[in-house]
């Protein structure tokens, strides 16, 4: 199996006692871009067979504020407590608003509080509907030597853009919906195709 050439630079393993459990964690610093990705794991995750994996992109409002607009951090706190049960990875990629990055999130935010919804907003301001990409996670689990997984989403692209890593089987993780992001889920289900 072949990578495209990336310069990562990668950090040593350090020990993370979390309110979910205890895991190991490294950084996977990405060059140039100095995009600085995580993965979160349980001791044993490279001795599993098939390993459970959440993918997930950084949500700073929803993951450190605990916003309501979105699901995000409802997802990383299920996908911790379920990996620190048993056993696997979480790979954090540094991608925030589907790509767009923080200051164009809350312009998009801006958008959506004047009546757009997700998706319109992102095309407003430019940009595709999702311009997140998954090759890091590619990476990342080839560097540990897996290359088949259990994977937690509800997004199919997750599943169809991993070149290296063969998804043997999807898990569900539908949590957190409420007054606030209904609609928002709603175009996630109906225009981007997430298994909700």
């Amino acid at each position: 199996m072949k990578f495209v050439q990336k310069t990562v630079e990668i950090s040593k393993e350090a020990k993370l006692p979390t309110k979910f459990g205890f895991f190991n964690i490294m950084a996977f610093k990405e060059l140039p871009e100095n995009k600085e990705h995580f993965a979160i794991f349980t001791a044993d995750f490279n001795k599993l067979e098939i390993p459970l994996v959440r993918i997930h992109s950084e949500c700073l409002t929803g993951d450190t504020f605990g916003s309501l607009k979105c699901d995000c951090g409802d997802q990383l706190n299920f996908a911790l407590n379920k990996i620190a049960e048993v056993g696997g990875i979480v790979i954090y990629l540094r991608q925030e608003g589907r790509g767009i990055g923080l200051v164009n999130k809350i312009n998009a935010y801006n958008l959506q509080d004047n009546g757009l919804n997700t998706i319109e907003s992102n095309h407003q301001l430019g940009f595709e509907t999702d311009e997140r990409n998954y090759d890091m996670a590619d990476f990342i689990l080839n560097y540990f030597g897996v290359s088949k997984i259990i994977l937690l989403t509800n997004n199919p692209q997750k599943i169809s853009t991993l070149k290296n890593t063969e998804v043997i089987r999807r898990e569900s993780i539908i949590v957190g919906e409420n007054n606030f992001n209904s609609d928002y889920l709603k175009i996630k289900k109906t225009d981007m195709g997430h298994l909700l």
